[in-house]
């Protein structure tokens, strides 16, 4: 079933009948690792290796021509057809829907999980992700101060937004863990590790932040996916 996609040429699948997941454990890739283990549905990791430039492969831009992780494949996606599917927002949707984990049945609370995911998606892992960059990555080089500057300020405002949201609440949407709560605390997660940035951002005083991602991230399948796929 599965012979149909080139992707699985490159890494051929132990098992068809579960989801291939190809992924690389950046926050982005994290999201979906996590959903995968909170919601228990069988899987395969499949090591996309930006060292190797493995995204830029013929079989990955066949699955993903953007370039990009995660993606997943799905033998049992809808009418029982594989599905392939892309961008991390999108495959944390399909999860949910297809499990009816982690988003409300209530129109009015899926709409709030909802527009905190397009947060995280279009500003929070966007602009941190640029902060990354200039601050500890390759825009280190760069010595017009305007660009990390900007990230920086930038990448406070929207700590704020989620300190201030996180105020008297237990998670980012309503009164239960969501996929807006696991899109969210990757990126978190990275200014503390990938980035080594809670000094020069202040992040001792982004009190709810912190009880909030320390909350999201001593759970279980957050603690398995920091490592999925392992590197080693």
């Amino acid at each position: 079933m599965l012979d149909q996609f080139d992707v699985t040429k490159r890494w051929p699948a132990k098992d068809p009948s579960v989801i291939q997941l190809y992924s690389l454990p950046t926050p982005n890739g994290v999201k979906v690792s996590a959903m995968l283990e909170e919601t228990g549905l069988p899987y395969e990791a499949h090591l996309v290796s930006f060292a190797t430039n493995d995204q830029f492969t013929p079989e990955f831009l066949s699955l993903n021509p953007n370039n990009k992780i995660p993606a997943i494949i799905d033998p049992d996606g809808p009418g029982g057809r594989p599905l392939p599917l892309w961008e991390s927002g999108a495959i944390l949707i399909y999860l949910a829907e297809k499990t009816g984990k982690f988003i409300p049945q209530d129109p009015t609370e899926r709409a709030e999980v909802m527009q905190w995911l397009m947060w995280q998606m279009g500003g929070l892992g966007p602009m941190l992700g640029q902060f990354g960059f200039f601050y500890a990555f390759g825009g280190k080089e760069i010595e017009d101060p305007r660009p990390l500057q900007r990230y920086t300020n930038e990448t406070k405002r929207l700590l704020s937004v989620l300190d201030q949201r996180l105020e008297g609440r237990s998670f980012v949407a309503g009164d239960a863990y969501s996929i807006a709560d696991i899109a969210i605390w990757p990126w978190v997660r990275a200014l503390f590790t990938g980035y080594k940035a809670a000094d020069v951002l202040g992040l001792e005083s982004y009190a709810n932040v912190l009880r909030w991602h320390t909350g999201c991230a001593d759970r279980p399948a957050s603690q398995a996916a920091v490592d999925i796929p392992s590197q080693s």
